[in-house]
């Protein structure tokens, strides 16, 4: 599991969310987010913005009590909810684009779907080693 989700150079240690890679790189995607919103118009900010915005906090906020929860079974589950809240958003930044509406959306789309990507290698870890198979 540490292989996947430490980043490179840094010891095999965790010992808390805040030293897992979807963790950080969740947090960034909301700083990106909440950049990329404020530049919507003001009759998005009771819709667009406030959806996309809690859609990305899910993410970070998700890894963080699924890890709270010492078991693995629920650790799983609420990182299957970040992976939720990760389609969400790409599904939102779609919509600004087809709308027209001013932002990276693309890029905002691109940095969702690497949090996934490692959320889903953080998931496929963690079942391996439920399953006792050795990690990758």
């Amino acid at each position: 599991m540490a292989a996947i989700i430490m980043a490179a150079g840094e010891k095999n240690s965790i010992n808390s969310y805040r030293d897992l890679i979807a963790w950080r790189k969740g947090i960034e995607l909301v700083k990106f987010t909440y950049q990329e919103t404020a530049e919507l118009p003001n009759d998005e900010r009771f819709g667009l913005v406030v959806q996309m915005r809690r859609s990305a906090v899910s993410i970070p906020s998700n890894i963080a009590e699924g890890w709270g929860r010492h078991t693995r079974r629920d650790y799983v589950r609420f990182l299957h909810i970040a992976r939720g809240s990760v389609f969400e958003l790409c599904t939102q930044a779609e919509i600004c684009r087809e709308l027209q509406l001013s932002g990276r959306w693309l890029d905002l789309v691109d940095k969702a779907e690497e949090v996934g990507r490692i959320i889903n290698g953080l998931i496929r870890s963690i079942q391996q080693l439920e399953r006792g198979l050795p990690n990758p």
